[in-house]
């Protein structure tokens, strides 16, 4: 099958110059579609140099690099895919940014709503090395007085949390939906001026051993003051025994 040199130009930008970039030198076994007047022409435009080589090396050679200077054509093909590729990273950008506002966005509350105000419940137990967090719970709900800013709210605050500033971010609040399990009232926590409170294990549930590489590791299933069985964890029972000895008693 013979090709057209219009053909083989085609071909040799399609396979050749978009995969690989555009050759520095290309050296050729003198072929005829090498030699001609036409092939030169094309490899100069695109700043490739031929190089033949003689009868008794025929092996043909690609030496390929970058280079700045190239071909009309494929100055338009390359200008074409960079816009092509820039309008694609600013609609990804685009539509991450959108995604990150719409999770970011506040609520927005009046004065005179009911909210509960959100607290942290830290243990001081190591589980495997990382530090262990029940889910917040909640107090209230309390009323609130005055918006502060673009996203806090002022609320007013029984005198058992007077010691307590009464601004919070909206991220603090949560909108009053009556749900028992998950609302506290203040008197049974001693709560902290950072709206953290101390939790305490009050029950083992279960026992169970946790098989390692080297060792095995006694567990025990901790039912937490202020949470559900359903929130109960499990924990090394040595180091249960070093923070909670009266749990063991």
């Amino acid at each position: 099958m013979t090709s057209t040199l219009d053909q083989l130009a085609r071909l040799y930008v399609d396979k050749i110059v978009s995969q690989y970039g555009v050759p520095v030198s290309i050296v050729s076994d003198r072929d005829p579609r090498f030699t001609s007047k036409f092939w030169p022409s094309l490899q100069k435009a695109m700043g490739t140099r031929l190089k033949f080589s003689t009868s008794f090396h025929p092996k043909q050679m690609n030496e390929v690099g970058e280079r700045k200077l190239v071909g009309p054509e494929l100055v338009q093909i390359t200008t074409n895919n960079i816009k092509l590729i820039r309008e694609n990273l600013r609609k990804a950008q685009d539509r991450q940014k959108s995604y990150a506002d719409k999770r970011r966005r506040n609520l927005e509350f009046q004065v005179g709503d009911q909210v509960f105000l959100k607290l942290s419940p830290w243990r001081g137990v190591n589980r495997f090395g990382r530090k262990g967090k029940l889910s917040p719970r909640y107090i209230g709900p309390y009323q609130i007085t005055e918006r502060v800013g673009p996203a806090a709210y002022r609320l007013e605050l029984p005198i058992e949390l007077a010691r307590i500033h009464d601004v919070f971010h909206v991220s603090m609040l949560r909108k009053y939906i009556p749900d028992p399990s998950h609302v506290l009232q203040e008197q049974p926590v001693e709560l902290k001026e950072d709206l953290s409170y101390v939790e305490e294990p009050v029950q083992i549930l279960d026992r169970k051993e946790q098989v390692l590489r080297n060792k095995t590791i006694p567990l025990i299933k901790v039912l937490w003051r202020h949470h559900g069985a359903e929130e109960a964890t499990w924990e090394p029972e040595y180091q249960m025994k070093k923070s909670y000895p009266i749990l063991f008693s």
